[in-house]
């Protein structure tokens, strides 16, 4: 017997204000492999798919926790003035493609661009972009939108206040050498990471994100040498 990944709830759109459907994933999958950047890869799905949700009537699309959550007057304000004025359609789909996936995000990249977002949620979504663009074994886009993302957490790690719910500014740290490694760029992941294993407090405080940078800088090492 086949068990789904995927289930469907009910949530009130914080813009429209209607009763629409979003597809959730369920929390145990099978974890294939890992990236250094943080992407995991899953046996047979991708939960990337379903990040972003959008509202099936006025086209609203955002993740979870900004979907939930009460928006200032200000920003529904100029939601409402961009969304609820167009016919802007995005069909529900329980099973969703990577076309659709895509669109999704391209819809919550448009907003946070509108609203002026924060760069630590706008290099989220360019990075899972990213990600998605990884297993369909896309590089060019890959690429282009790893390019997105890493300045976008370079804004992040200068004008934002971490920890930002579970991300810590070392975290970012981290992920930005992580991907100017995947982008070739070996003197800036060097550079970032260098910041992390000369920090001696890091040892102790974040052992995790230590070890990680380690792994990567002895991975960069080893690739130097050949």
């Amino acid at each position: 017997m086949t068990v789904r990944k995927t289930f469907v709830v009910e949530r009130v759109c914080p813009v429209c204000e209607k009763m629409t459907r979003i597809v959730k994933t369920r929390s145990r999958l099978n974890v294939l492999a890992r990236d250094m950047d943080g992407c995991i890869h899953y046996e047979n799905f991708n939960p990337c798919y379903y990040t972003i949700w959008v509202c099936e009537h006025c086209g609203f699309a955002a993740d979870e926790a900004t979907f939930i959550s009460k928006l200032p007057e200000r920003y529904l304000k100029v939601l409402r003035n961009a969304l609820l004025t167009r016919n802007i359609k995005f069909p529900f789909n329980e099973e969703r493609t990577i076309e659709n996936a895509l669109t999704a995000f391209r819809l919550a990249l448009k907003y946070q661009e509108i609203l002026k977002g924060k760069s630590s949620k706008r290099a989220k979504y360019n990075h899972q972009v990213a990600w998605i663009y990884r297993e369909d074994g896309d590089k060019y886009m890959e690429e282009e939108f790893l390019k997105r993302a890493v300045e976008f957490y370079e804004d992040a790690l200068a004008t934002e206040h971490f920890p930002i719910g579970n991300l810590t500014d070392n975290a970012v740290t981290y992920i930005i050498a992580a991907i100017y490694w995947r982008l070739g760029e070996m003197q800036k992941a060097t550079l970032y990471l260098s910041q992390l294993i000369n920090d001696q407090e890091l040892r102790q405080s974040d052992p995790r994100i230590y070890d990680k940078a380690r792994d990567l800088w002895q991975e960069i090492r080893a690739k130097r040498k050949k």
